[in-house]
């Protein structure tokens, strides 16, 4: 851990795709305790499947609209509001389109640890 020493990550430290904010960067490679998730898809009715994490999460929607679904809540959202998925709680969320959807992920943990479930949705 590097704790309390100032860092700069590049993009290839992180990112999954050329263009898009698409990656993560897990806390602990900084030496803090958050992990931040960068998500972007452009296809509609598309986004993370229904799982859950032992530790809280904030999602901040960038750009687009998205229909989140946290634990027996659902929320549709659009760019500029924030959503809080509380530890345990499973959640998912999707692409309402039209166009890009782009959310900065919070994970209060140094690790991202995630468990995937089945869709109660999808029976």
């Amino acid at each position: 851990m590097t704790e309390g020493k100032p860092r700069v990550l590049g993009r290839a430290d992180w990112a999954t795709h050329p263009d898009l904010w698409k990656g993560r960067v897990e806390g602990h490679t900084l030496g803090t305790a958050v992990t931040v998730l960068f998500y972007s898809t452009e296809e509609v009715g598309v986004g993370p499947k229904w799982h859950v994490h032992p530790y809280d999460e904030i999602f901040i929607v960038r750009q687009g609209r998205a229909l989140f679904t946290v634990g027996d809540e659902r929320f549709e959202c659009e760019a500029g509001q924030v959503v809080f998925g509380p530890a345990g709680v499973p959640h998912k969320f999707k692409n309402l389109g039209p166009g890009l959807l782009e959310t900065t992920d919070i994970h209060v943990s140094d690790r991202w640890i995630q468990t995937d479930l089945p869709d109660p949705e999808l029976g």
